[in-house]
């Protein structure tokens, strides 16, 4: 019987290292991890007040921010955060959205690799929604505040500011079902959130690493 339980044990402890070599080794399984450990009334507690600071800025309804930042990055748990075709960052700008339409580039948004979409002076020759919120003199799709003030920019000039919610976002992603995943978020948070700490936070666990 001893000897059964410590086989057991043995192999829960082996079957928590693998999960955890996979965890950190492969965005695949860490981005499915967070996708279904986060419930659908939880919200980060350390984003609030970005959500918060950002939509009263824009006047637009900080839930719809944090609704957005879940479903586009899983509140920035997907590494690296960059899609496919491009999109960029936290809230997923393709670079010619940041940098503004006006500046020559591909079809989908993408720009070519030499262009630096955080000049704060291209972006304002072309009018796009990258914003430099600290004054660092860069304006930077992948940091946290200037992402969400672009994200809660872009969706107030397209409609949400006026309350027309799924039309601003519609804008942001034209898909139905993007919208409606965004919008069942929303109306999740109005009915009642929870603030939480992210569990299996990459930041922990780096800087974990680092006091060993």
């Amino acid at each position: 019987m001893k000897k059964l339980i410590i086989i057991v044990l043995t192999g829960i402890v082996v079957l928590v290292a693998v999960f955890i070599y996979l965890f950190e080794d492969n965005s695949q399984v860490r981005q499915f991890t967070y996708k279904t450990v986060i419930g659908q009334h939880q919200i980060p507690e350390k984003f609030l007040p970005i959500y918060q600071e950002a939509a009263d800025e824009y006047n637009i309804p900080w839930k719809l921010l944090a609704s957005v930042h879940r479903v586009e990055t899983i509140f920035s748990t997907m590494d690296p955060m960059e899609s496919p075709v491009g999109a960029l960052g936290p809230f997923q700008f393709m670079p010619r959205t940041w940098v503004g339409w006006s500046h020559p580039g591909g079809d989908v948004g993408e720009l070519p690799d030499d262009i630096d979409i955080t000049d704060v002076d291209l972006i304002e020759e072309h009018n796009g929604y990258g914003v430099d919120v600290a004054g660092k003199g860069a304006a930077d799709p992948f940091d946290i505040y200037d992402s969400a003030y672009a994200a809660a920019s872009y969706l107030a000039d397209h409609g949400a500011s006026d309350g027309d919610l799924e039309g601003a976002l519609y804008s942001y992603n034209r898909s139905d079902e993007y919208v409606e995943e965004v919008m069942g978020y929303y109306q999740a948070y109005n009915d009642d959130y929870e603030l939480i700490t992210i569990p299996l936070d990459k930041e922990v666990i780096e800087q974990a690493s680092l006091t060993k």
